[in-house]
């Protein structure tokens, strides 16, 4: 057989393969684009416009749905003979990825987070033919519950925009759409008879409403202000309009059975449970209260709620919620479980009977020893094949459909997480998500309807995302080398062989985690509370980024007027630097433990009083990683000084302690500009003095006095009312070669 004909016949199974998972599902078939053709195509020219400007004339763009017999997107793309480009699709969405893939592969442009390459060439480069892009996949699902307190919270509408944008351009066509909920649930918590202050004890404040809303934890950063729900709502409202003018699917909020106090009051014969503690934290904040399902009143406050949710936001008739996220479920009877999820679903189809249920598959991973095959099977049974769709969301590291048999039958949709709570830090499984998806479509009655992206926080590896987005629309995995060639030439508009060089080494070293069971939280010494007992472990070979840092360093200093490579010169600075703060540590504690205070001075001297001080400045030279942003956009939404204290201890606390009393310690650390400096670098320096004290003294060294004493930096950095840089400061190539120079020779040295 010819290459090309097992080509052929390798694709024409994954299509019969696709075509049969999608005609198991006829409950789909009414999940359509809301927006008619017409407007679909305005909003995909109003996006070319704000990317391109006067550039966008040069696309002629039209939506047609009848392009795609299959609810499969599909865009065809050709040139006119005065070199404009024509580009037809079967949605907004498939017609904005397909003007993408076009200026990805013949403008070499780019658009990230992170900056935007887009020198079009003038004029547009002719196609020979009809360049025609489809994909196998029903839904391209984006975002995390956690994700909109991670990364969106403090959002305004032109950040909103300006991701939908991007959404529209990667082909997402089923976004989560949470934001404003607690407005609603406000409304019909008053209809129910609860008071205010009942209310505000419930919600917990902006930065960790996530968690509230899963029914983990309550109050804590509050009370959420009036205004607060106000501009949400107003947030929400265009978020949607502009998600649907794309032909995107929204997902919206529904009832898991998470419930304020007040109820109790309310309703005393209620079938109420409460749970246990939550993480590290205490019945203060923890413990919430959880309506049986099976109870009249679930169906009522449910119904009730998603009444409220059609009537402002309207539907497109898939809901999520999320039942026992992290929290074990009462009793493990198969005939209860089953009874749970029929009485969540029934919730949602009294109000909507064309209901789908999007539910999280993470609770199969997370609390494992619990959901055993019979307890995950009768959940899943509790609704009707077709009515939930689940997300394997942690799928290329722990997928759950290849031992639930393609969860029981349910259709799912393949999940790379990525990213735990928003950390800084290089990282990916490349490997892994280039077959991942493909393996499940091959897998035996597969029930695959789509691939998604789920991280907790976004805004760091741009490549991992442009990667995932871009397999939704091939037939077959990538040449990972050939690949990411390409995305250094158009990130950054040049063909410099040393930039190809250096995304090589990356993508086979520290892109590509193959430990088996690896969750990627920055575990690295540099932002966790000092102690004997640190993680200093890495899944690559160091020297591999060191080859990489010193191959970016000599590129053209012309580049540096790109946003792109100075984003990608301050992090691979960065993560460099993150790396011989461990060599660092394990010096000091070698010294410590050896009890030779030279090299104690010597090792904590140069971590402490120049390592992190470059580093701050480093982070401080680029807009990317200025604490101060992330600080000014959470006291902009207040509407007196009162909200805007309130909102910058939520901006602080997340970050850091993440709870009153560091209940999850520097679960969301952010290698930042300011806190750089104002937090990591305090914690180290009293590490370090403390320890010179005591060898001095003759002293052991207490890790419980220390957790104290460190406890007041941490605290005292979220109450220092500290105003921090919100614009770059000083010259990120002078800054990163200045810390090349002086610290790549010791890196080699410490190999």
């Amino acid at each position: 057989m010819s290459d090309r004909s097992g080509r052929c016949l390798f694709v024409l199974v994954v299509l019969c393969l696709f075509v049969s998972a999608c005609s198991k599902f006829p409950t789909l078939d009414h999940i359509k684009p809301k927006a008619h053709d017409k407007a679909q195509g305005r909003a995909v020219l109003e996006l070319l416009r704000r990317l391109i400007g006067n550039r966008s004339a040069e696309f002629i763009v039209s939506v047609n749905r009848s392009l795609s017999n299959d609810s499969l997107d599909v865009c065809e793309l050709r040139s006119t003979k005065n070199n404009k480009i024509v580009a037809t699709g079967s949605t907004g969405v498939a017609v904005a990825s397909g003007i993408y893939n076009y200026l990805k592969y013949f403008c070499n442009c780019h658009v990230s987070w992170s900056g935007d390459q887009l020198d079009l060439p003038r004029p547009l480069p002719r196609l020979s033919g009809v360049l025609r892009i489809n994909t196998q996949h029903r839904f391209r699902y984006y975002q995390n519950v956690c994700t909109f307190s991670y990364s969106s919270v403090w959002w305004d509408w032109p950040r909103w925009e300006r991701e939908i944008d991007w959404m529209a351009l990667n082909g997402i066509n089923l976004p989560l759409a949470f934001t404003g909920q607690e407005a609603l649930w406000q409304e019909v918590y008053r209809a129910l008879g609860l008071n205010q202050s009942e209310i505000e004890e419930f919600f917990s404040g902006p930065a960790f409403l996530a968690w509230n809303r899963m029914g983990n934890m309550f109050k804590f950063g509050g009370p959420l202000p009036q205004s607060w729900h106000v501009n949400q709502l107003y947030l929400q409202f265009k978020i949607l309009e502009r998600m649907r003018s794309f032909g995107m699917i929204p997902v919206l909020p529904a009832f898991s059975g998470n419930i304020p106090k007040g109820i109790l009051r309310l309703y005393p014969e209620a079938n109420v449970t409460q749970l246990g503690p939550w993480a590290q934290f205490n019945c203060s904040f923890s413990c919430s209260y959880i309506l049986d399902p099976r109870d009249p009143l679930f169906l009522r406050i449910g119904s009730l709620y998603l009444s409220q949710v059609v009537k402002q936001f309207g539907t497109d008739h898939i809901y999520n919620t999320d039942t026992f996220n992290e929290m074990t479920p009462p009793s493990s009877d198969t005939t209860y479980l089953s009874a749970v999820s029929r009485s969540v679903f029934a919730s949602m189809t009294a109000v909507d009977p064309q209901a789908i249920w999007l539910m999280q598959g993470w609770l199969f991973f997370s609390d494992a020893g619990f959901w055993k095959p019979a307890q995950i099977q009768a959940l899943l049974h509790g609704v009707p094949l077709g009515r939930m769709i689940v997300l394997d969301l942690f799928a290329e590291t722990e997928p759950i459909f290849s031992y639930t048999e393609s969860f029981y039958g349910q259709p799912f949709i393949w999940c790379m997480l990525q990213n735990f709570g928003g950390n800084s830090g290089f990282f990916g499984t490349v490997e892994s998500i280039n077959s991942g998806p493909f393996k499940a479509l091959h897998f035996p009655n597969s029930t695959m309807v789509g691939i998604g992206m789920t991280p907790e926080g976004i805004e760091q590896n741009p490549v991992m995302y442009e990667l995932m987005t871009e397999l939704a629309w091939r037939k077959e995995p990538v040449n990972l080398s050939k690949w990411v060639s390409l995305y250094a030439v158009r990130r950054y508009g040049s063909t410099q062989e040393n930039l190809i060089a250096a995304w090589r080494l990356l993508f086979t070293s520290v892109y590509n985690c193959t430990v088996p069971h690896y969750r990627n939280h920055n575990h690295s010494p540099l932002v966790r509370r000092p102690s004997f007992h640190m993680n200093s472990g890495l899944w690559y070979d160091p020297a591999d980024l060191y080859k990489a840092w010193k191959l970016i360093i000599e590129a053209d200093p012309s580049l540096i007027s790109k946003e792109t490579f100075r984003y990608d010169l301050v992090d691979v600075t960065r993560q460099a630097l993150q790396v011989l703060t461990s060599s660092f540590y394990q010096d000091i504690a070698d010294a410590f433990h050896s009890q030779k205070m030279a090299d104690l001075l010597t090792a904590g001297g140069v971590l402490v009083y120049d390592l992190l001080p470059e580093l701050n400045r480093l982070l401080n030279s680029d807009r990317n990683f200025l604490l101060g942003t992330w600080l000014e956009r959470a006291r902009s939404l207040a509407l007196d000084e009162k909200e805007a204290q309130l909102y910058d201890m939520n901006a602080r606390n997340q970050l850091t302690l993440w709870g009153p009393s560091g209940e999850i310690l520097d679960y969301a650390s952010k290698e930042w500009g300011g806190l750089m400096e104002d937090y990591y670098a305090q914690r180290w320096g009293l590490f370090v003095q403390t320890l010179v004290e005591c060898l001095d003294t003759g002293r052991p060294f207490k890790q419980d006095s220390f957790n104290q004493a460190v406890f007041q930096i941490e605290r005292g950095f979220i109450y220092n009312s500290r105003k921090y840089p919100t614009k770059p400061q000083g010259d990120t190539y002078e800054i990163a070669r200045r810390i090349f120079l002086k610290y790549y020779p010791q890196a080699l040295k410490r190999l």
